[in-house]
């Protein structure tokens, strides 16, 4: 159906059915997405048209009957509404920053292995970092649940719960290595991570990435200077003073903000599906690690890509939710939305893995289980990511114990089992439209 515009000629009197036409045209816009013609007598009241112009000019007994007219000439339009903007879009940079800060740590490793490798060692800087990482997880989740309630709150999480962590994990690498200067090294590792941790739920990338300065700068002149013992353990010994001054700076500011009312203190069984994930996965990623030292180093730095996926698997979820018109549908898109972000966090992890000599298999399906697990995190659902990387960690756990040197199989079984599973359960409890409403 199309508007007619009126000719009219140069002193010819305008017809009412002509002026009518010219005044639909003109307000077609305003017209078209019309459900009433009540719709449209508002609209020419709010123009301004009198009685005298409806009866004379348009040839209409009162304004509703024009209104009826407009109505009925104009095509109903219904035009889409402007997009919504992305409530999970990501933050860029932050996304690539903690992907870098998860892995630039590691430059202590070579830049201070010649003071403290001994026979023990490596088992009890292994054992120190489980131990800060299943205890960092737990923390952070529990610190975040303080944080909605405000910044004092989580404070007084971390100003707690930080050095207890970091304590837990000296004093077990402690009892392993004994008065060695591997054990001096666990204790930085263990300070540092649990430093930095503040600083992760603190939003404080930058001010972390500053404190590395000094083991980022020691490890870049390595190639070329032997900087000497005391700049080697010098060095780190600087970036543990300034992330623990950072660190405790953040947790003092927030300390001192007025407490929340009535704020709730979650009891610890909330978090210790989400610390029991980190024991889980730190297992799997130090068994990876012993076969193939560079594919912890990859799937160290994919950290900040995952992270990124996690935000846009969220964002495309919400707008298949807004496009999807049944149930059905909308599990169809959740699946394809699932599958796509798996695939690129995957694809660009086969050729790092080639090129660093690992095997392909099992550390795609490592990384499947993390991202897979971390973002049924993401949703509130703890417990299943958990007990299934648990699983997969002792089934790999214990064939390099019992079979060392432990080979790429049993890794490769364990983890597709448990990735099989998580994605499974992601299918089933983020198909639903309830998930990201």
């Amino acid at each position: 159906m199309a508007l007619r515009l009126p000719r009219i000629g140069a002193g010819r009197r305008v017809h009412p059915d002509d002026a009518v036409d010219e005044l639909a045209a003109k307000l077609a816009d305003r017209i078209g997405p019309a459900v009433h013609p009540y719709e449209v007598a508002a609209l020419l009241e709010s123009e301004g048209l009198t009685g005298e112009a409806i009866t004379e000019k348009y040839g209409h007994k009162d304004l509703f009957s024009l209104a009826e007219d407009l109505y009925t000439r104009v095509p109903r339009e219904f035009p889409e509404p402007p997009g919504a903007a992305d409530p999970w879009a990501p933050d860029h940079v932050r996304c690539a920053l903690r992907g870098a800060l998860f892995g630039l740590p590691g430059l202590a490793y070579p830049l201070t292995s010649g003071l403290w490798f001994s026979d023990g060692a490596v088992a009890a800087l292994i054992v120190a970092g489980l131990i800060s990482w299943a205890w960092s997880q737990g923390l952070a989740h529990r610190a975040y649940l303080r944080l909605a309630s405000g910044r004092h709150e989580a404070g007084r999480t971390l100003l707690y719960g930080a050095p207890a962590g970091a304590l837990l994990a000296a004093g077990a690498a402690t009892v392993l290595a004994g008065p060695t200067p591997a054990a001096l090294f666990a204790v930085w590792q263990s300070v540092y991570l649990a430093a930095a941790g503040v600083l992760l739920v603190f939003a404080r990338e930058r001010l972390l990435l500053a404190t590395l300065v000094p083991v980022i700068g020691g490890a870049a002149v390595l190639p070329w200077v032997e900087p000497g013992p005391w700049v080697r353990a010098g060095l780190p010994l600087l970036t543990a003073v300034l992330v623990v001054a950072v660190a405790g700076r953040a947790i003092r500011a927030a300390v001192r903000e007025d407490p929340a009312p009535g704020a709730v203190r979650p009891g610890p069984a909330v978090s210790l599906p989400y610390g029991l994930f980190g024991l889980g996965a730190g297992v799997l990623v130090m068994c990876a690690g012993l076969r193939h030292p560079w594919a912890v180093v990859v799937l160290t730095l994919s950290m900040g890509p995952a992270e990124w996926l996690l935000f846009r698997y969220r964002g495309l979820s919400v707008a298949a939710l807004r496009k999807a018109s049944t149930p059905a549908g909308f599990r169809a898109k959740s699946a394809a939305v699932l599958g796509g972000c798996l695939a690129v966090y995957l694809l660009p992890l086969a050729p790092a893995a080639y090129f660093t000599g690992a095997e392909i298999a099992p550390l795609l399906a490592l990384a499947a289980v993390l991202w897979t697990a971390l973002l049924l995190q993401a949703f509130g659902i703890a417990w299943v990511p958990a007990a299934l990387t648990l699983c997969a960690a002792a089934g790999v756990g214990a064939d390099a114990c019992l079979r060392p040197p432990a080979g790429p199989l049993v890794p490769l079984l364990c983890c597709t089992a448990a990735a099989v599973g998580l994605l499974a359960w992601a299918l089933h409890r983020l198909g639903r439209p309830t998930a990201h409403a």
